[in-house]
């Protein structure tokens, strides 16, 4: 079994990345000086990736406000509201308002996937995008159901992964909704379809990601119908509940959130974990080990000491299951 391990996506700002956008927001720098210092703070991020030995990165994203926001002004009619608890989480982000149909400003990725390619280079750098059901229902739509805002959003992210595919990027879709309790057969459906969808064109390279809880086995036997190789579970924060749901996640890689992303405390990898991992890898010859959830949430410096810890949790849980560890050098 080859075993390897990604980021799930955003980290917190370093003091260089916070100065920067304080000082933009004063109006005491100017666009290209913000755009050096982001930069800076995104290499540095990509580099303790890279260190840590793993082949897939992400850039940091050290720029968003949340998940939302960066596609949110890139789209036409749409806007942002008052603020809402982002689900457990002590953090609240801004509500998105749909006032027509939306549409593209200008693309998120494409720029940063031509400067950010270069600097993730001999990795592979990924790309993250929000699950149209979990931005359909974390968002305010006067006169759309859910349904009719999901399938356009969807519309949308199909357009930003056609202009990216080119360059070899992976591609993570975002749906923690799918994690709540109250979350159904049918919204899993919709999310699977519109996801199959968006990944289309880069399936082998595509990414489920559902976080926050493990999911329910209703859930889970429609995600397992998701047209995208790779589908990511956090299973640390409830092992119980992963281990009482654990199935062959057949026809999928699983990337298996182990490191804690909204603890500061030091990893380990328990026997429990062990026995999910391999009760959800039974059926291939291939696990990713990643974060739980993105690390935005935690203060920067444990972030980093996080990203050389999954680094050797891959090598453990590696040995633990008798696999090879695939890194960024080998």
């Amino acid at each position: 079994m080859i075993v390897w391990g990604m980021v799930l996506g955003g980290y917190p700002r370093s003091r260089l990345a916070r100065y920067a956008l304080r000082d933009a927001e004063r109006g005491s720098i100017p666009y290209l000086e913000l755009h050096k210092r982001i930069a800076l703070a995104s290499a540095e991020i990509i580099g303790a990736q890279k260190a840590a030995g793993l082949p897939v990165v992400v850039d940091g994203m050290v720029d968003w406000h949340d998940i939302f926001r960066p596609f949110i002004r890139s789209w036409r009619n749409v806007s942002v509201n008052g603020l809402l608890r982002y689900f457990d989480n002590n953090f609240f982000y801004r509500i998105p308002v749909f006032t027509g149909e939306p549409d593209i400003i200008e693309p998120v990725w494409p720029q940063r996937v031509r400067e950010y390619s270069l600097l993730a280079d001999p990795a592979t750098l990924k790309v993250v995008l929000p699950g149209p059901l979990t931005l359909a229902k974390m968002s305010e739509h006067p006169g759309f159901r859910d349904e009719e805002i999901a399938d356009l959003v969807a519309n949308l992210l199909s357009r930003e992964v056609s202009l990216v595919q080119e360059y070899g990027v992976y591609v993570q879709i975002d749906e923690p909704i799918l994690s709540d309790r109250k979350a159904t057969r049918d919204d899993a459906t919709l999310a699977v379809d519109l996801a199959s969808k968006i990944l289309g064109p880069v399936s082998d390279r595509g990414i489920f990601a559902v976080y926050f809880d493990f999911p329910s086995k209703q859930v889970l036997e429609k995600l397992l119908e998701v047209k995208a190789r790779y589908l990511m579970l956090d299973i640390e924060d409830s092992p119980a509940r992963a281990r009482e749901n654990a199935v062959p996640l057949t026809g999928h890689v699983p990337v298996v959130g182990i490191v804690d992303g909204r603890r500061i405390h030091t990893d380990r990898l328990s026997d429990t974990t062990v026995s999910i991992v391999k009760a959800l890898a039974e059926e291939t010859d291939e696990v990713v080990v990643t974060t739980t959830t993105w690390m935005d949430l935690i203060p920067y410096r444990y972030a980093l000491k996080k990203t050389s810890i999954l680094g050797e949790i891959v090598r453990e849980l590696a040995s633990r299951v008798g696999g090879e560890v695939r890194t960024l050098w080998r």
